[in-house]
């Protein structure tokens, strides 16, 4: 018989805060714009460069970013440099690197979704 680890359970708070984070970046481009941003502070041309991506697109998806507090901006003269402002939206970023997800058993993806 193996043992069991006994895991803490975690405060419904941070749970809470968890599943913000989540929804604010379970958009693909939103991710995205968090990996341009890894190494640093971004303007939205070089965004909308990197990404090949209309500006309308890259300021919306910012504008969502920076209302939940995951990015931040700064003016310098007409050009606004956006870079990350939750250190966890990094993390979050590495763990998907380092997630194996398998596919569900018999499954096959199509358009983006698994399907059986």
């Amino acid at each position: 018989m193996t043992p069991t680890l006994r895991r803490a359970r975690l405060d419904v708070q941070v749970l809470a805060d968890a599943a913000a984070l989540i929804r604010v970046l379970g958009h693909p481009m939103r991710l995205r714009i968090v990996e341009c941003l890894e190494d640093g502070e971004r303007c939205v041309t070089d965004l909308q460069r990197a990404l090949e991506v209309p500006q309308a697109i890259v300021s919306q998806q910012l504008a969502k970013m920076r209302a939940a507090g995951i990015v931040r901006c700064r003016r310098d003269g007409a050009t606004v440099w956006y870079a990350a402002a939750d250190p966890r939206v990094l993390r979050v970023l590495n763990c998907l690197r380092h997630c194996d997800v398998p596919a569900p058993t018999g499954a096959r993806r199509s358009a983006g979704r698994w399907e059986a």
